[in-house]
C-alpha cells in the first residue's frame, strides 16, 4: 500500500522522524509526473544533487578531481516506479539506497569515449526505441558520440523536469531538513562557545564540522564562511559588479577583538540540507551603530515574514523588503537574491530577488509545500554591516519558522 503525496502541507504534518522508505515512493511519483508533464521516456541524471534525489544514494562530492570521473550516474523510466543506479564501489554509499539487485549497476566512466561507448549499449537495453530522453549533463564525450546515446534524436533538457518534481517537498523531506538544520544549530553553538581574538578562521571550522558529524550528519556542503567584514566596502576585496564581495575563503587568519563575522554554513541529513547565517563580533558587544544595523535588518525580515503566504509572487517579497529598508536600494548583495529554495542543494528553486529582474521575481509564486530561506542584509560603512538566514516552510496558512537560534550578540 502507498501513502499519497500530501499538499497543501501545515507545521502539523511534519513528523519528528521521517520515513525514508515513504518519501523515496513520494519523491519517485512526483519526478514521474514531472516526466510526463513535459513529454520525456527517461531521465539520464549527472548531476550529483539530481541522482541523490532520484534516487537517495548518498555521494557528497569531495575532490574536485574525482567529483566528475568518480560518480554515480542515474536512469529514470516513466513507466518504472523504480530508477536505475550506475554506481561506482565506494564503501557505505549505498547503505541507504533500497533498490533491487536488477537495478543497481556498476559504475560508469561518461568523461570517456569508450566509457561512453559501454554505456550507450546498456542503455540501449533498458530504453524502448524512440523513447524521448532528458539529460541534465552532457561530458565531453557525450557529445562527441551523440548518435550512439541518443540514436533517435538529441536529448531535451532534464533540468526543468527535476526543478519542477523538487519545488514542493513532501512531509518526510521537510523532517529530514528540519534534522540537518537542528544538528547545524546544536554545533554552532560549540563554535560560539570557542570564538575569541586569537582564534583562527580554519579552527572554528574544524570544530564545526567535526561537531556536525559527531551529531550525525553525513555530509559538509559548505566550506564553512566566517568572513571578516571591511569597514567599508570601499576597503573590501574589489568585485566586477561593485557590491560586497562574498562570501570569501575560509584562511588561517586570526581573529581580532572586534572583527564582524558573517556566517554561512550547511550540512546534509538524510540527504537533505541546512542552510545557516548569523552575524557575530568577535570579544565585544555591537556599537550602536551595529546595533541598529541589526534592527533595521530585523525590520525588513519582519516586513517580507508579513507577505509570506501560499500565492504571494516574489515580487512582492522583494517590494517588501526595499520598502522596509527605506533609502530605494535593495537589501541584498547584488550577486545573490533575497531568497531561495532548499532541498537537496543548499540553494535550489525559487529564487527571489536575482539579476533577472522584476518580471522573473513576478513569475515566482509561493505554494504551500515550499522552503524558503530568506537572507536581507543591512549595511552601512563603519559597522560590518549585518545578515542572517531564515529558514521556513511555506504552509497552507503562511508559513512555519523553522530557524530557532538566537541573534546574540545582537539580541536575543
Amino acid at each position: 500500500m502507498t501513502t499519497a503525496v500530501r499538499s497543501p502541507l501545515t507545521a502539523m504534518d511534519i513528523p519528528d522522524r521521517p520515513d525514508i522508505a515513504r518519501m523515496r515512493r513520494e519523491t519517485g511519483r512526483r519526478l514521474r509526473d514531472s516526466m510526463a508533464r513535459n513529454g520525456a521516456d527517461v531521465l539520464l541524471l549527472l548531476g550529483n544533487s539530481n541522482v541523490a534525489y532520484a534516487t537517495g544514494v548518498s555521494w557528497p562530492l569531495g575532490d574536485s578531481g574525482l567529483a566528475h570521473v568518480d560518480r554515480p550516474v542515474a536512469v529514470v523510466l516513466a513507466d518504472d516506479p523504480v530508477p536505475h543506479l550506475f554506481m561506482p564501489f565506494r564503501e557505505g554509499a549505498a547503505a541507504d539506497v533500497n533498490l533491487p539487485a536488477d537495478h543497481l549497476h556498476g559504475p560508469v566512466y561518461l568523461e570517456y569515449d569508450e566509457g561512453v561507448s559501454v554505456f550507450a549499449a546498456k542503455l540501449a537495453d533498458l530504453v524502448n526505441d524512440g523513447a524521448v530522453i532528458a539529460v541534465d549533463e552532457l561530458t565531453g564525450a557525450m557529445r562527441r558520440q551523440q548518435s550512439k546515446l541518443f540514436p533517435a534524436e538529441r536529448p531535451a533538457g532534464a533540468a526543468g523536469i527535476v526543478a519542477g518534481a523538487k519545488r514542493l517537498k513532501t512531509r518526510d523531506e521537510v523532517a529530514c531538513m528540519r534534522r540537518a538544520i537542528k544538528i547545524t544549530e546544536e554545533a554552532i553553538n560549540d563554535v560560539r562557545s570557542a570564538l575569541a581574538p586569537g582564534v583562527r578562521q580554519v579552527d572554528l571550522s574544524g570544530r564545526f564540522v567535526r561537531r556536525a558529524f559527531e551529531l550525525g550528519a553525513t555530509a559538509n556542503i559548505l566550506d564553512p564562511i566566517w568572513q571578516v567584514m571591511p569597514a567599508s566596502r570601499a576597503e573590501g576585496a574589489w568585485t566586477i559588479h561593485g557590491d560586497l564581495a562574498l562570501p570569501l575563503l575560509t584562511t588561517e587568519r586570526e581573529l581580532a577583538r572586534g572583527d564582524v563575522l558573517w556566517i554561512d554554513v550547511s550540512v546534509s541529513w538524510g540527504g537533505y540540507c541546512s542552510d545557516f547565517g548569523r552575524t557575530w563580533i568577535v570579544g565585544q558587544d555591537p556599537s550602536p551603530r551595529q546595533q541598529s544595523q541589526f534592527r533595521r535588518w530585523q525590520e525588513v525580515i519582519d516586513a517580507v515574514r508579513a507577505v509570506v503566504r501560499p500565492g504571494a509572487t516574489g515580487a512582492e517579497l522583494t517590494k517588501a523588503a526595499i520598502e522596509a529598508y527605506g533609502d530605494g536600494t535593495r537589501p541584498w548583495v547584488k550577486h545573490f537574491y533575497l531568497g531561495h529554495g532548499l532541498g537537496v542543494d543548499a540553494a535550489e528553486m525559487p529564487f527571489v530577488g536575482t539579476d533577472l529582474g522584476d518580471q522573473f521575481d513576478q513569475s515566482v509564486v509561493l505554494e504551500s509545500g515550499m522552503v524558503l530561506v530568506l537572507e536581507p542584509i543591512a549595511w552601512e560603512d563603519g559597522t560590518g554591516g549585518y545578515r542572517s538566514e531564515e529558514v521556513m516552510l511555506i504552509t497552507d496558512d503562511g508559513y512555519a519558522q523553522f530557524t530557532d537560534y538566537p541573534y546574540a550578540p545582537y539580541g536575543d
